[in-house]
């Protein structure tokens, strides 16, 4: 009997370390190959959104990009906001509207539209405002996002005439709350 309570011990010890070290703020313990699958999911409050950091700064320890896996379920969509950093998305799935604006002005201003669709790929600017939705009625759509110089700061828009000096100061970000330890300098 000691001999069963001394095992069972032992492995709860070790699965607790173990548990305890592959975090999903820390890459410690993380395998090199992931499924997607098995990673975090969570929409952070936002009906309608699925994201899974595949690779991030704060959760992975990357110090140059990070890559999301987003899926917008019909209707929903990002705010309006800008960011210090370029953003590269690639739509696997679905389709929608993309809305950009300038940040050459005192606000982002009346946006250009452009149809987003599976199979394409397009860049954002460093603080250029915008807002992806998904306005197809029937399908989610997906997208793989990759943002240079993570973590990201982001500024929040009520609307498009709103002043850039306004905007909303989001830092961290929803995702990177959990795992953030210590502020970042901002190099701007």
């Amino acid at each position: 009997m000691e001999r069963c309570c001394f095992i069972f011990f032992t492995f709860t010890l070790l699965l607790f370390y173990t548990t305890s070290e592959a975090s999903h703020c820390s890459i410690k313990g993380l395998p090199l190959v992931r499924n997607i699958s098995e990673l975090p999911q969570d929409n952070y409050g936002r009906g309608g959104l699925s994201h899974i950091t595949v690779s991030g700064s704060v959760a992975h320890g990357m110090k140059e990009v990070e890559v999301w896996l987003q899926t917008f379920s019909p209707g929903s969509r990002t705010p309006i906001h800008r960011h210090s950093c370029e953003e590269v998305f690639v739509v696997l799935k679905g389709s929608g509207t993309l809305y950009l604006a300038s940040s050459s002005h005192k606000y982002p201003g009346k946006p250009l539209e452009y149809f987003i669709f599976s199979n394409s790929t397009f860049l954002i600017p460093i603080n250029d405002a915008h807002q992806v939705w998904n306005t197809n009625e029937h399908e989610d759509l997906q997208m793989l996002v990759i943002i240079s110089r993570p973590p990201v700061k982001v500024f929040i828009y009520d609307d498009w005439f709103m002043p850039h000096t306004a905007a909303k100061l989001k830092f961290p970000y929803y995702w990177d709350e959990q795992c953030q330890q210590e502020p970042v300098k901002d190099e701007l």
